[in-house]
């Protein structure tokens, strides 16, 4: 498993899509980069260093810098390749992967107000995690992933300056795959309360996409296609928050953000949130934060 500082982008030297269709085997070297394989179709058969892999359709594999590869037999294949550099991108091995995917899964978006998450075990929060080497078994997965890299090759090669561009799509993609992986993860283990936290982690996408329009339990039945009672239950089980709780708070959060950023008013930060009414903007915000909306303002702008 690799972890990467994502307050950190990552430096695109080169990608593109290779398809051999006559049987190769890669070149042996070793060099200073990590160097990321998918496989379309056919076989790779590569080793590093003393571990051997035969990659085939949707297998991933991420080789590290300064470390010797090389193909191992001949075969077609057809792969797509990203040599990427980090300044702050290394091996981690861990034995407690149901913990990496509760901590990023269940955890980790559960409370808005911790805006500096602390290290937990070893979990560094600002850190993406993500597998070295994994399978796509999923077609559709699968036909997504084509779809993002062909969408980042084609970024890459328009333009020189959009090569930023391309490792900020990288970076997203790396994301949805750690993502991905521990969801898998927690399936696999098949929790005690799988089906609430898969349902709980969709409600929680659902909030953040959602929070600056009116939500209500019957939207959120229609949506979920379940009791809004049970749901709520599930939620709070899982987050420890209520299901308006946790709104009000993303809410709150997000007018924080607004009131130290932009020269709004406070009514129309208010709007924007999807609290319309200045009173009750204004009590939640201040059961929140202990201060009223206006009272923040002033302390944030004070020095000005």
């Amino acid at each position: 498993m690799l972890s990467m500082n994502m307050d950190l982008v990552p430096r695109i030297k080169i990608m593109g899509f290779i398809a051999y269709k006559s049987p190769w085997i890669h070149f042996k070297r070793n060099i200073n980069e990590y160097v990321l394989y998918f496989i379309r179709s056919g076989e790779l058969h590569i080793k590093e260093e003393k571990n051997h892999y035969v990659l085939r359709k949707g297998d991933l594999l991420i080789l590290e810098p300064n470390l010797n590869h090389e193909g191992t037999a001949k075969h077609i294949c057809d792969y797509y390749y990203i040599h990427f550099e980090h300044s702050d991108i290394k091996a981690v091995y861990r034995d407690d992967m149901l913990a990496l995917a509760n901590y990023f899964i269940v955890e980790h978006d559960q409370s808005p107000f911790i805006e500096h998450k602390p290290t937990v075990n070893g979990i560094h929060p600002n850190h993406c995690y993500f597998p070295k080497y994994h399978t796509i078994s999923d077609k559709t997965r699968f036909n997504l992933i084509l779809h993002a890299l062909n969408e980042m090759q084609k970024l890459y090669m328009r333009r020189y300056y959009n090569r930023s561009l391309t490792a900020f799509q990288f970076m997203q993609w790396l994301v949805e795959l750690s993502r991905e992986y521990f969801m898998d993860e927690l399936k696999r283990n098949d929790r005690i309360h799988s089906k609430s936290v898969f349902k709980v982690n969709a409600l929680l996408d659902y909030i953040h996409q959602n929070y600056q329009s009116k939500i209500t339990g019957k939207d959120i039945e229609l949506a979920f296609e379940g009791n809004y009672d049970y749901l709520n239950r599930a939620f709070k089980l899982v987050t420890g928050q209520s299901i308006i709780r946790y709104i009000n708070a993303v809410r709150v959060n997000q007018a924080k953000q607004l009131i130290e950023t932009t020269p709004l008013s406070i009514g129309e930060i208010g709007y924007l949130v999807g609290i319309n009414d200045p009173y009750h903007f204004s009590k939640a915000f201040k059961k929140y934060v202990g201060l009223s909306p206006t009272q923040y303002f002033k302390q944030v702008w004070k020095s000005d």
